[in-house]
């Protein structure tokens, strides 16, 4: 980035008086984020490895200036939420007219669904995948199109192209995918765009992007830019920033299409301490990296567990994994729950997956205490 944008950052960062808390932060009672002890449930000591939240976050930085933007939270934030628009469109070289900010990006999702899916257009996606886009067209009386993964686990954009027709208005692409933390390759997307009418909006949700490492088939569509003006790219505060709970989003895309969605956002939707806290957040790169390289290693062992157990999880880009376990899923979660140990929910046709989100060691060294204690024989399971 530029010596500008740099500078005008630091002076945001200054107006918020981040500079005098981040010498404290280290008295700040929740200033131990990158501790190594099991973060359970306050009040029933459950062991959260459901919602693929971050283990470790916030950063001590983003923490600072949390307890910061505390102070001023009897305050609407109309100024910070323009800057923070700035500072997200700063951060990605875009203009603030592109850029929408949401309550999360399951707002965004919505906002998206009330912008494309009139006068009855239809909604394309994979099956499995982040449910949210599909809920929210049918609230919005579209009709939505679940479309398989393909054997690979990828999005299945053939398929996906061969049901769409002149009532499609928009396609949901989740890359990487939730629930199954696999990749679509970058250029069969490109492919695809490329064979859609301008008519077609194509929102790519990239909220696990952070942790994918590198790859040859995969590359962000905010990254590395595709100009066309049929996308739309989606992130979130949620995942790598661990910052699930406060509860921000943002999507990218033309003016044209921003505009088109802005008209269905919630008014003054952002929180006033997660206004000043998300543009902390994109300065603190080295967090980010340091979060990404504690995922790679709680990623990394548990594969190692699952090999050791005969066991061949779908191989994963997030800070979750999905696993084959030739039993009900609920069943399976149901064992997990009794041992204090939250696991994601069954989805749909893959019934005997599970979905674990990557906690710290010692709740993952929990989880495999609890798998070995499964009433199934174990050693046969695999995809």
């Amino acid at each position: 980035m530029n010596g500008n944008l740099n500078t005008s950052r630091r002076e945001f960062l200054r107006s918020l008086g981040i500079g005098t808390t981040a010498g404290v932060v280290a008295q700040w009672s929740m200033a131990p984020a990158f501790g190594l002890e099991p973060r359970s449930d306050q009040n029933n000591r459950l062991i959260r490895l459901d919602s693929n939240e971050n283990a470790y976050g916030p950063s001590p930085k983003v923490l600072a200036a949390i307890h910061a933007a505390a102070e001023s939270s009897n305050r609407y934030p109309f100024a910070q939420t323009d800057s923070l628009c700035e500072c997200i469109a700063s951060f990605h070289h875009v203009r603030p007219e592109e850029i929408l900010l949401g309550c999360g990006s399951t707002e965004i999702l919505r906002v998206a669904a009330c912008a494309f899916l009139y006068n009855g257009k239809q909604v394309i996606t994979a099956s499995p995948t982040f449910e949210a886009m599909e809920q929210y067209a049918r609230s919005a009386g579209s009709v939505a199109i679940a479309v398989p993964l393909n054997a690979a686990f990828a999005h299945d954009l053939d398929a996906m192209l061969a049901r769409s027709d002149s009532s499609t208005g928009l396609f949901y692409i989740c890359n990487p995918n939730n629930p199954t933390a696999s990749l679509t390759a970058r250029r069969d997307i490109e492919h695809f765009v490329s064979k859609l009418p301008a008519t077609t909006t194509v929102l790519i949700d990239e909220a696990y992007c952070h942790y994918v490492g590198k790859s040859g088939a995969y590359a962000s569509f905010l990254d590395h830019r595709l100009d066309d003006e049929r996308l739309i790219v989606v992130r979130t505060f949620s995942k790598a920033y661990g910052m699930a709970g406060l509860r921000l989003g943002y999507a990218v895309g033309s003016p044209r299409k921003i505009q088109q969605m802005r008209e269905f956002n919630t008014h003054r939707n952002i929180n006033a301490i997660v206004a000043q806290a998300a543009c902390v957040a994109l300065e603190d790169q080295a967090s980010v990296d340091e979060f990404g390289r504690r995922n790679a290693n709680a990623r990394q062992e548990f594969f190692n567990q699952a090999m050791a157990r005969a066991l061949k999880p779908i191989d994963s880009h997030t800070n979750f994994v999905m696993m084959a376990t030739s039993h009900p899923a609920n069943a399976v979660i149901d064992h997990f729950k009794k041992n204090k140990i939250l696991i994601g929910r069954a989805f749909g046709a893959m019934n005997t997956y599970i979905r674990v989100s990557l906690g710290l060691p010692g709740e993952m060294q929990a989880f495999w205490q609890a798998w070995d204690t499964l009433p199934y024989p174990k050693g046969t399971m695999h995809h």
